[in-house]
This record gives structure tokens, C-alpha cells and sequence, in this order.
């Protein structure tokens, strides 16, 4: 039988989560909590943990993320590779059972990241959560081409064999979840729906969701990253449409001859922008430099073969093909970047 344990996020927990911990326990679960910096004053609550629970503390509030990826490096050094793992909110907004619901569904496809996900219906679900998953909803679809109904879900269920994937997603806070969903469509991992019910105590009030500051990290990566590519694609699309019109002489070739140009010329504006202000990497130039002309020379080895494909032996309009093969290739170019070229990060 596969086994099943609980990550428990925690911050400054009130007694809900000692309900949560043995509706959890009472199924079988295994339960990890991480204590996200909550202060001695929240001891007196930790030291209530079942004995058989594993509490993990530090001193230093580090956000969401970064305690996800504490319990989920102890649960990757203690636990067989065919566990799963179910993250689960602390605050009684998970019912255990469809904890259980999702942890069954993984066992079933240990490829696949399932998501436990709320119907966001009824009088009782409210306004800022409603809006904050439609935006990301809809966010979420135009970067990945994917489409995720609950983009905001803390209830997660995946083998452990997918952690070592999940501690390489940038993020420290509630960007991290999101990450984790871009980087599933970018590497193709599966991502799989479980209905659940949608709870919400007292509104909500006690979630330590900032909806300014935490909804701009969620969306700060991807609209950075969406900014600095349209300055270059601008720069490009400007630069290869002069250079067709000159190079127009030159028959064939002059399609091939100003795109490789024009990408040469935005590829470095886009690098820089990217390294100093999207990802704000910390390695070196010649690190950082090495591996993003790695992926420039593939993006554009297929960004030109799709569009000779498409000018010369499909016969769609130059411009026009252009355009289709950059957002083609907008997605592979964020993934491979956020997780390869720009992995080091100065915060």
C-alpha cells in the first residue's frame, strides 16, 4: 500500500490546526508541519503535536514557499521515493477526506501534480478570492496555454518522486505555487483536477495572504518576464522588417539573413533586461551569458526553421509568420530560462 504524508504549512497557527492534524492522522496520514517562523508565542500550540507528527521549526518567517521546500526536503530524505505527498492548509480550509480524495488520484498517476480544486461558488467564497483566481486563472492561460481551474489551490497531491522538480521552481513565498504550475506546463508534467469543497472560515480573515504584496510576486515573474520579451520582440519585429526590405535583393535568403540579425540584436537587449531585472541573477556573466547563448542559438535554429516552413512551403505571409512563431515559442523561452539559464538568484 503507498503511504501518504501531510505537509503542513504553518504560520502563526490558531487550534484549527491541531482539528486538521488528527482528521489527518485518524486516515492513516503521515503528517509533516513546518513552523514558518512563528515566534515563541505560538510554542505552547506546536508542543500540543501529536507525538507521532514531525514538527519542523525555524526562527525567521521565510514565506510559504521556502517552508514548502524545508518539509519537502525532509520528506525526500526520510521517506520511500513512492510516497505521496499531499499539501494541505492548516487553517480548515481542506476537508481531510478530499486530502485523502487527491492523495488517491497520485498514487494512481505518479506523474501527474494534482490539484484539489474549489468550484469558487456560493455566497459564503469571498470577493478577493473569487477575483484573485479568475485573474490568475486567466494569467495562467495566456503564459502556458494550459488551462487550471484553481490556480490558487494549497491542496497538492504528487509522488515524491516529483520533489526533486518542485525544489529546483524558484519562489520563497506564494509566488511558489504558481511557479510550480508553469514549471509543470513547461516541463509537460501532467496536471490533474480534483473537485473539492470550497471552505472558508470567518471569510478568511485569519489567511495570511496579502493580497497587494503577495499578488504582485505571483504575477511580478511573469509580467517582468512578459515586459522585457515585448521590448525585444518589438526591437526584433522592428529590425527584421528593415533588413527584409533591404536584404529583399538577395531572393530567399534575405528572410533567413534578417532574421538572424534582428535576433542577434534582440537576444542581447532581452538577455540583459532578463538577467539584471526579470530573474536578477547572481552568477557571472560568462555562467549566465553561456547558457543563454545555448538557448538563443536552439530558440533560433527553430524559430528560423518554423518560419522558413511557413513563409516558403506553406506560403503564409512574412510578417504574419513571424509573428505566429514567436508566440509559439514565448513558453519554451520562460521555463528554460526561469529553471536553467537564470537559476541563481540574489534573494
Amino acid at each position: 500500500m503507498t503511504r501518504t504524508v501531510a505537509l503542513i504549512p504553518s504560520y502563526q497557527p490558531d487550534p484549527r490546526l491541531l482539528e486538521v492534524l488528527e482528521a489527518l492522522s485518524a486516515l492513516g496520514m503521515g503528517v509533516v508541519v513546518v513552523d514558518d517562523g512563528s515566534g515563541m508565542g505560538y510554542r505552547p500550540l506546536f508542543d500540543l503535536v501529536p507525538p507521532d507528527a514531525t514538527v519542523i521549526s525555524y526562527v525567521n518567517n521565510c514565506g510559504k514557499g521556502a517552508a514548502l521546500k524545508v518539509g519537502l526536503t525532509y520528506i525526500q530524505e526520510h521517506y520511500p521515493a513512492d510516497t505521496v505527498v499531499v499539501t494541505v492548509d492548516g487553517d480548515g480550509q481542506h476537508d481531510a477526506l478530499d486530502a485523502e480524495r487527491c492523495a488517491r488520484a497520485a498514487a494512481e498517476d505518479p506523474s501527474a501534480l494534482v490539484l484539489g480544486c474549489r468550484s469558487f461558488e456560493g455566497e459564503d467564497v469571498p470577493l478577493r478570492s473569487r477575483m484573485g483566481n479568475l485573474v490568475t486563472r486567466l494569467v495562467f492561460k495566456i503564459v502556458s496555454g494550459r488551462r487550471v481551474s484553481d490556480t490558487q489551490t494549497g491542496l497538492r497531491a504528487f509522488s515524491a518522486g516529483l520533489i526533486s522538480t518542485f525544489l529546483e521552481v524558484g519562489g520563497e513565498r506564494y509566488e511558489y505555487e504558481m511557479n510550480v504550475l508553469l514549471a509543470c506546463a513547461g516541463d509537460s508534467v501532467d496536471i490533474a483536477e480534483v473537485p473539492i469543497r470550497t471552505i472558508y472560515e470567518d471569510g478568511n480573515e485569519r489567511s495570511h495572504f496579502h493580497p497587494v504584496r503577495d499578488s504582485f510576486l505571483i504575477y511580478r515573474g511573469i509580467l517582468m518576464f512578459v515586459g522585457s520579451s515585448l521590448v525585444s520582440f518589438l526591437a526584433d519585429y522592428a529590425l527584421f522588417g528593415l533588413l527584409s526590405l533591404v536584404l529583399a535583393p538577395f531572393g530567399a535568403a534575405s528572410v533567413i539573413a534578417a532574421n538572424v540579425l534582428a535576433r542577434v540584436v534582440s537576444a542581447t537587449l532581452n538577455y540583459n533586461l532578463n538577467r539584471c531585472y526579470v530573474f536578477r541573477s547572481d552568477e557571472g556573466v560568462a555562467t549566465t551569458a553561456s547558457r543563454y547563448a545555448l538557448l538563443a542559438v536552439s530558440i533560433l535554429a527553430v524559430n528560423t526553421l518554423l518560419l522558413w516552413l511557413l513563409v516558403d512551403v506553406v506560403g503564409v505571409a512574412v510578417l504574419v509568420a513571424k509573428l505566429c512563431v514567436e508566440l509559439t515559442l514565448f513558453v519554451v523561452n520562460w521555463v528554460v530560462q526561469n529553471k536553467v539559464v537564470f537559476r541563481g538568484r540574489e534573494c
